[in-house]
């Protein structure tokens, strides 16, 4: 499967926030954006690449991008997920598996049993909605925050 690559337009998105409102790429519109897509909530590499976006977001923050975290996860466990690890960014639901498909990061091969689940990958995606920088991972390994700090120094 291939990826997105920098230069092309990112694929509008609708998630389901932990307060059950839609998150989209339109909400960023005119702020640098990351977005962060991570297999399931409360697992060792995944609460680390969220604590991870989470201890970076003043950096990010100065250079006007926000953070968004993506997974297949409920609502309600990102919710639970969230307040355990003092995130002060969106988390959302992407339940329906939409956003993962249209990201390219939908993993559909046997893990443990489970399929269908968000690949652990890293977007930054500019003001005008254009991808910037898209990291997809082996699964194991986090998503380099030093080259996304270095996209957004970039841009």
């Amino acid at each position: 499967m291939d990826i997105l690559n920098k230069g092309q337009k990112a694929p509008e998105f609708k998630l389901v926030g932990t307060d059950l409102q839609p998150i989209t790429l339109n909400d960023y519109k005119g702020k640098n954006l990351i977005l962060h897509f991570f297999p399931l909530a409360f697992t060792s590499v995944c609460t680390t690449q969220m604590c991870m976006a989470n201890e970076n977001e003043s950096d990010y923050s100065s250079l006007n991008a926000e953070v968004v975290g993506a997974s297949v996860d409920s609502p309600f466990v990102l919710d639970k997920f969230a307040k355990e690890n003092d995130l002060n960014f969106k988390l959302g639901s992407d339940f329906n598996r939409e956003v993962s498909k249209a990201y390219k990061v939908l993993f559909e091969d046997d893990f443990a049993g489970m399929t269908h689940f968000a690949k652990r990958s890293a977007f930054v995606i500019d003001k005008e909605g254009v991808v910037q920088y898209a990291e997809v991972t082996d699964g194991k390994s986090l998503p380099s925050f030093e080259n996304i700090k270095k996209t957004l120094d970039e841009i």
